[in-house]
């Protein structure tokens, strides 16, 4: 439960302001089709958290545990820098409504795509190599993900004005900074 509760967070507080979150609420403006988004959101962010948990137990496996712990105590550091950096949408990236496809195909090929490489992602496959635990960090990442996506798109929003992203970034950059600090100084006796 703890690694599942670990990885919810990590997530929600890293896709608040993301460019995904600004894709959800411009495919559930653009599409009108809330429920097909939101499935579309589900299946691309299973499919893409998969990915990058198999590859983070993987490269946990692989890598001894001092190279392991300095390279997740690094990365987390380096998301701490990356978070506090508003993301934008590319110009290109807008939905095209007119499209043959679904808004459900639509969505899940355009939110995967958009996720590949994104912080939340690669937060996934940090996750998976520090805890080797696949199911609760696929869970709880995924779960994060939909935490933050699904009212995006239910309130197209109305919920993130409520709270400026400047200070949902800090508190995510002040998380990444602990995880960070107490990868590098916690060795396989701390459990984050």
């Amino acid at each position: 439960m703890h690694v599942f509760l670990v990885s919810l967070a990590a997530i929600c507080l890293g896709e608040l302001g993301d460019k995904t979150q600004l894709l959800a609420l411009l495919l559930s403006t653009r599409l009108r089709a809330p429920v097909a988004v939101i499935f579309g959101i589900l299946t691309a962010t299973l499919a893409n958290h998969l990915i990058a948990c198999l590859l983070g137990q993987w490269a946990g496996a692989l890598l001894n545990p001092a190279l392991l712990r300095w390279t997740l105590g690094i990365s987390f550091l380096l998301l701490a820098g990356w978070v506090l950096i508003p993301d934008k949408m590319e110009s290109g990236a807008e939905a095209e409504t007119r499209s043959g496809y679904g808004a459900y195909a639509l969505t899940v090929v355009t939110f995967f795509l958009a996720e590949m490489g994104d912080k939340t992602q690669i937060v996934t496959l940090a996750l998976a190599a520090r805890y080797q635990a696949l199911l609760p960090v696929l869970a709880g990442t995924v779960c994060g993900m939909l935490v933050v996506d699904v009212p995006t798109v239910l309130l197209a929003g109305h919920l993130t004005r409520a709270v400026p992203l400047r200070w949902i970034r800090r508190a995510a950059a002040l998380i990444y900074l602990i995880l960070g600090i107490a990868t590098l100084l916690g060795g396989s006796t701390i459990h984050v």
